[in-house]
């Protein structure tokens, strides 16, 4: 086996992050440094500057900057106020019922928007104040809108599972996002008991029960954003348009949503767009960026090499499991999501297969773990969001976010063995 490229790429990798380079300059750099290691620099340059602009050649990943363009569109349109009165209705009455308004409603945005970072701003932004003011602590509001954002990741649609559909070689979207559904209601509950045994400990208020009436006046209010759901994902499955076509179609729903609600002025579209094509720019580059690497580390034999070892360890799967969730939890506290699924997809899916795992299962499996990884410093976007938005510390936000991290995990290693939770709406529609 050869450890001189491996070598290079993770300590050089490693470094540059350390020193302070960007992620995904970071990626590009350590990708040279490795294929110089069998070609001279010039050939190097020109092999991974021509993988990086191949890596973005793919209709699917289309989908992502239409998906961010209605993320931003449904952030200013008003969708996320009518998903919150929405779910106070259902468990405002509850212990900790604000937090549980908290998740609920992430999940629903999640459902809709596909953006953790949204998710977290929107609820954070517009719920923070409402429970400071019920006595609620700010860290623990924050600990909850942090964990609770994550689940929009796994609830399709999701562009972190368009780019896995990517990495993986073309697993079906649309089973991907069936399959995120069961994994990421089960975390959210999981989540919502945690926040809720939290909030009864603390001696947190309890919000009044609310009659029938209300909540049928707040879903019909809710109901036209809750339809996008029903749109997007319904005209995948059953065929009528593919992912990328619905990320277009969710782009003019959600115009025309914001447009009828009256919060989106022809006058906030022009900063729209421009926060859209930001985040676009940096998702694409960490995207180009990560091919580039998955290239060169496939040249080098690097996945093969990582899939001997560990198969050397051990041949029981429970085990091989284990490790890799360790691993993928470990590199989620460094690593963003969108490289991290396309660096580690190559080395992983070769070992899952020959365990007999399906590639559906496995894609959920990651994102679970990744996602995790945006709530933990030094690199969890989401968490910086969150501490952020309810103008508080990392410091003081980890002692609630503890045992929310512990009910994500249980929620993750539930899906790890128990493979129908994810596989099974999936085979429902023989996808």
């Amino acid at each position: 086996m050869e450890y001189l490229p491996i070598l290079i790429l993770v300590l050089s990798f490693i470094g540059l992050l350390l020193i302070g380079v960007p992620v995904a300059w970071s990626i590009a750099i350590s990708s040279l440094l490795t294929m110089m290691t069998s070609i001279s620099m010039l050939p190097a340059l020109t092999t991974v500057s021509q993988r990086m602009a191949t890596g973005l050649d793919s209709f699917a990943l289309l989908a992502i900057p239409f998906f961010v363009l209605s993320g931003q569109l449904m952030n200013k349109g008003g969708i996320a106020h009518r998903l919150i009165d929405f779910a106070k209705t259902i468990v405002g009455s509850l212990p900790g019922g604000l937090a549980l308004i908290n998740v609920i409603a992430a999940m629903l945005m999640g459902a809709i928007a596909g953006s953790a970072m949204a998710s977290a701003s929107a609820m954070g932004s517009i719920l923070g104040p409402e429970m400071e003011k019920e006595g609620y602590s700010k860290e623990f509001g924050a600990a909850v809108n942090i964990t609770s954002s994550t689940t929009g990741l796994i609830i399709p649609p999701s562009n972190v599972l368009i780019v896995y559909s990517l990495a993986s070689g073309g697993v079906s979207i649309a089973a991907l996002f069936l399959a995120g559904y069961i994994p990421g209601i089960i975390t959210g509950l999981f989540l919502m008991i945690v926040a809720s045994f939290w909030a009864k400990k603390k001696g947190y208020k309890v919000g009044k029960k609310s009659t029938l009436k209300e909540v049928g006046s707040s879903f019909v209010r809710a109901f036209p954003s809750l339809m996008l759901l029903v749109v997007v994902i319904g005209g995948i499955v059953a065929g009528i348009f593919t992912a990328t076509e619905a990320s277009a179609i969710a782009v003019l729903y959600t115009l025309v949503l914001g447009i009828i609600y009256k919060e989106i002025k022809y006058k906030d579209l022009s900063q729209i767009l421009l926060d859209s094509c930001g985040t676009t720019a940096i998702v694409m580059l960490l995207i180009g960026a990560s091919m580039s690497m998955s290239w060169v580390m496939s040249y080098e034999n690097i996945p093969q090499s990582i899939s001997s070892v560990l198969l050397t360890v051990s041949d029981n799967p429970i085990i091989i499991l284990l490790i890799i969730n360790l691993i993928l939890l470990f590199v989620g506290i460094f690593m963003d999501m969108t490289p991290a699924v396309l660096i580690f997809t190559p080395i992983f899916l070769p070992i899952i297969e020959k365990l007999g795992m399906d590639p559906i299962q496995f894609g959920i499996i990651m994102v679970m773990n990744l996602s995790i990884g945006l709530c933990t410093p030094p690199v969890g976007s989401v968490l910086f969001v969150g501490v952020g938005v309810a103008n508080t510390t990392i410091e003081k936000v980890i002692k609630p976010l503890l045992p929310l991290f512990i009910a994500m995990i249980i929620a993750l290693f539930l899906v790890t063995y128990f493979p129908q939770l994810s596989l099974w709406l999936p085979s429902l529609l023989d996808l």
